[in-house]
């Protein structure tokens, strides 16, 4: 499992460093691709649990809630008007199944699994909304863009690494065994102090006080903590051990942006809050 995973690793993480440093369109192109094929994954999971949806609809959804904003401006948000327009077009396909209580299961899991899959669209929010850096600062030369993005990535690989490692050597105690049985307490302090070393450095290499780099570790270990367990819920009540097989001893797309799904907004807002 280590092997494949670092073999994965070598293979991802170049394509991924370059599309940041390109950044712009190929970062949206990225993220589209991401949503894709994690929302068809997302659907098939939640079809092994039993829950009926319109796939096509949704992933288009799951494309439109994600990136909209990203590749228009119309007056009161792109991707709040577009999302609206599909799930009003979720419910017009729902009205169609002649069980009223089958429609509603497949509105209501079409919607929320385009959401779902869609909050990945917070990562090139970030890069558009992030904060300026200031002149002189470690790390300026990479622009907002790619410095902001960067601290997203890194931040939540801190955290994976760190429960891992930590939580393999060290672990005893279950953490959320019901939906998960390999987490332990010990992997969730050694990835939250992980995220928070990260963190602090990164944001003052982008020229910030360090001190908010030690508050917005825990945010981000939360989120992503919780984007992990999210995903794993799902998993476990389509019983699957993972959401695909796209990728060597990491499973799936979702598997791979699960963290990202809840990490990005709460990035992103400490960001605009804290930093403006």
């Amino acid at each position: 499992m280590l092997r494949d995973r670092a073999r994965s690793a070598a293979l991802l993480v170049p394509p991924l460093l370059l599309v940041l440093w390109l950044g712009g369109p190929w970062i949206v192109a990225l993220v589209a691709v991401a949503v894709a094929i994690g929302a068809r994954e997302a659907f098939r999971l939640l079809e092994a649990a039993g829950h009926p949806a319109f796939p096509a609809l949704g992933i288009v959804l799951a494309l439109v809630v994600a990136l909209a904003d990203s590749i228009s401006a119309v007056p009161g948000g792109a991707g709040l008007l577009l999302a609206a327009i599909g799930i009003v077009l979720v419910g017009a396909a729902a009205l169609t199944r002649q069980d009223p209580r089958d429609g509603l299961a497949c509105f209501a899991t079409t919607t929320f699994a385009a959401l779902y899959v869609g909050l990945l669209g917070f990562v090139p929010r970030l890069a558009v909304q992030a904060p300026a850096i200031p002149e002189g600062a470690p790390l300026a030369f990479l622009g907002p863009e790619r410095g902001w993005i960067l601290l997203l990535i890194l931040s939540v690989w801190a955290f994976d690494t760190g429960a891992y490692l930590v939580g393999r050597r060290y672990g005893r105690r279950k953490f959320m065994a019901h939906i998960s049985p390999a987490k332990t307490v010990e992997g969730v302090v050694g990835g939250t102090v992980a995220v928070t070393i990260v963190a602090t450095l990164i944001v003052a290499g982008l020229g910030r006080s360090w001190p908010a780099g030690l508050v917005l570790g825990p945010i981000v270990a939360a989120a992503a903590q919780t984007g992990d367990l999210v995903e794993s819920m799902l998993k476990r009540a389509a019983g699957a051990k993972d959401s695909g097989t796209l990728i060597p001893g990491h499973g799936g797309v979702l598997d791979r942006v699960d963290s990202f799904l809840f990490a990005a907004p709460a990035l992103m807002l400490y960001a605009v809050v804290v930093f403006r």
